[in-house]
């Protein structure tokens, strides 16, 4: 209901092609919302932006690029408005940089003496937003597997509050909790293994984390396909109709936690924490790309590395592919455990099979602990 609303009041019946006005008017809304974010974090650093990231940020650039933003939602939207009879979209971002250029733009001032503690995380969930969006969307936009799909397919508001949900309040669930969580390197590891493997070279030891995280994660993500009790929470990962790169979002608390928790552990035992880190980047930025709606595949790097089509099996409703594909980085760990499924064509159907869940985000964080049991 929300979603139809969203899309009636910033919709129109015009086609939404290059050269209409609709992509400027998305461009200048979403750089809006952007700008006025990021100047509100420079409001109020210490409530909204995240301890962990705050020592580390080029304070000069980041201004540079707040203000870019606000004359980037202005220039799209005055093109939009120009080129669209609707001009909800223009006008939305329009406005976002007009206040957030009221509120000061960038220049303001940071008065707030910087401790740690609790915060909200908006400013990383700013920056992934944006790094995401302009990795992936025009990927998407600009060779898509299912063209009619569209970049506001069904459902897409419940995945954006998804994508909210493991970045804003509490972190509990966000990338930025499981930074601090590598401290634990400090008290975990075994030092004879840790020099061992601090004396390989450096690509030598992310390669070996890399395949020491997938054979973990396999073995988790097979139980929570196959346990019962941990499907029910796994299933909402599951329940997308339609696959992109904001839909591997949709996942469940426990389910990420599970998960999550499970590949750090190994990878505390002997590896650094500079490497820890560049994993969570790398699996990150992999495994957003492999829920993608992109069509074009490199035929000699599918055989070494997991492909949007590969892991797309793994989410089809048809029986040939359910319970495949769980490695996620390398097809190799579901051809040893007999678990691999790769024909040459893309799936015709996604989501669970014959299991409805609830629509909305409360229903799917709530309903996991009820007693449900999975459909043959």
């Amino acid at each position: 209901m929300i979603e139809q609303k969203i899309n009636e009041f910033f919709g129109d019946s015009e086609s939404t092609g290059l050269g209409t006005g609709w992509w400027s008017g998305i461009l200048s809304a979403f750089l809006g919302f952007l700008s006025f974010g990021g100047v509100l974090c420079l409001h109020f650093p210490q409530l909204l932006s995240s301890p962990e990231l705050r020592p580390h940020y080029p304070m000069h650039t980041m201004r540079v690029l707040i203000q870019c933003l606000i004359v980037g939602a202005i220039l799209f939207g005055v093109i939009s408005s120009i080129l669209r009879k609707k001009k909800i979209l223009a006008l939305t971002g329009m406005l976002l940089a007009i206040a957030a250029t009221a509120l000061g733009g960038s220049s303001v001032p940071i008065n707030e003496t910087q401790h740690g503690g609790l915060a909200i995380g908006l400013d990383w969930f700013l920056l992934d937003l944006f790094l995401m969006a302009l990795i992936y969307v025009p990927l998407e936009r600009l060779w898509p597997q299912y063209p009619k799909q569209g970049t506001f397919r069904n459902e897409w508001t419940l995945d954006v509050v998804y994508f909210m949900s493991t970045h804003l309040p509490l972190q509990i669930l966000s990338f930025l909790v499981l930074l601090p969580a590598t401290q634990a390197t400090k008290y975990l590891g075994v030092p004879v293994l840790q020099v061992f493997i601090a004396r390989m070279p450096w690509l030598l030891q992310f390669f070996l984390a890399v395949v020491v995280a997938d054979i973990a994660e396999y073995f988790i993500h097979l139980a929570l396909h196959k346990v019962p009790f941990l499907w029910r929470f796994h299933a909402v990962h599951h329940s997308s109709k339609a696959l992109d790169w904001i839909a591997g979002s949709r996942s469940h608390f426990v389910d990420d936690t599970l998960v999550r928790g499970f590949i750090l552990a190994p990878l505390m035992l002997g590896f650094s924490q500079s490497i820890i880190l560049a994993y969570l980047i790398f699996v990150t930025l992999h495994a957003t790309w492999t829920h993608c709606n992109f069509g074009p595949n490199a035929k000699w790097l599918e055989k070494f590395l997991v492909m949007p089509r590969y892991h797309h099996w793994h989410h089809t409703s048809q029986k040939e592919g359910i319970d495949k594909n769980f490695a996620i980085h390398f097809p190799w760990i579901d051809k040893l455990f007999g678990t691999y499924y790769y024909p040459d064509l893309w799936p015709e159907r996604y989501g669970l099979d014959g299991e409805e869940i609830s629509p909305n985000f409360i229903g799917q964080t709530i309903e996991p602990f009820t007693k449900r049991k999975r459909t043959p």
